[in-house]
């Protein structure tokens, strides 16, 4: 293939917005890979963008992200967001191609047709999991001024023979790995939870921190105030009571976008620290209470 036909078949690739943008000399193309994945041709461009300011739709508003299973993300608002399970749904299909593909003499011309087939399904999974997380992580950005999530240990969670399997089809470390560009990006401000922080153990009226709340016990009741609420949305509004406890917390930190902020919540012990923002600890909020969630 010559110089020529490739930069035609990268041009009719490239998005209107990357194209308008080299166009008009706002953006410059540094290198393209061409890639092959579930018999389908992706090109991949790395760029030079010059980018306008965002500004989200609601820049006074903040939202808690508390990301789960049963529902990919429950917000502060009370909006939970489906998880579409893209693993869980075509498991039949997959186990089926590999017995299949077990059964056939290797390196076939069957065999190689089975191997495309559950190349195929395998990538689409992947593709639907991360159409689900752009939707969301986008929205997030584009409308709220100021999104909170938690530091999951993902590592450590998918250590558990019995969920380990739900939790990488949910995707949880790939929510907060998009929100920390896109936020960038649109002009909203990330604030991330520590990972010690309990939020689902922490009554989101009064403050009451639970010792025991067991994985199975969905619901929250707080024997203090009396609350009864959804564990995900009391874990969610919990969150968002973080940004506001950092805005009026003295000496700030860099955030996402190079701004000031520094956790701290009043009334209770616990630690908050941007994405990117050095070592926990060091921001000097004393130490959370309480076990993780």
């Amino acid at each position: 293939m010559t110089a020529a036909a490739l930069r035609s078949i990268l041009r009719r690739m490239m998005t209107t917005a990357l194209l308008e943008r080299v166009q008009s000399d706002r953006a410059r193309i540094l290198s393209a890979t061409v890639s092959r994945e579930g018999g389908r041709w992706f090109v991949s461009f790395t760029c030079e963008v010059e980018r306008d300011a965002g500004r989200p739709k609601r820049p006074r508003d903040v939202v808690g992200v508390d990301a789960g299973l049963k529902h990919l993300a429950v917000l502060s608002t009370g909006e939970k967001v489906p998880n579409p399970r893209p693993l869980r749904k075509a498991l039949r299909k997959i186990a089926r191609l590999n017995r299949e593909l077990a059964r056939r003499k290797r390196r076939s011309r069957h065999w190689e047709d089975t191997r495309r087939r559950l190349n195929r399904a395998h990538a689409r999974v992947a593709r639907i999991r991360l159409d689900a997380m752009h939707k969301l992580t986008h929205r997030l950005a584009t409308t709220f001024g100021t999104v909170v999530v938690e530091d999951l240990n993902v590592a450590g969670m998918g250590r558990n023979r019995r969920l380990s399997r739900a939790i990488y089809d949910a995707g949880l470390a790939e929510l907060r790995r998009q929100l920390q560009y896109k936020c960038e990006w649109y002009g909203s401000r990330l604030v991330q939870a520590p990972r010690m922080y309990p939020s689902s153990k922490t009554c989101s009226r009064c403050g009451a921190i639970k010792e025991i709340l067991p994985l199975w016990e969905r619901v929250y009741r707080c024997d203090v105030c009396g609350t009864v609420m959804d564990r995900d949305e009391n874990a969610a509004r919990n969150l968002a009571a973080l940004a506001a406890a950092v805005a009026g917390s003295g000496p700030e930190t860099k955030n996402a976008r190079g701004e000031d902020v520094r956790p701290g919540l009043a009334g209770r012990s616990t630690m908050k620290r941007e994405v990117g923002t050095g070592q926990l600890g060091k921001t000097g909020a004393p130490a959370p209470q309480g076990t993780g969630t």
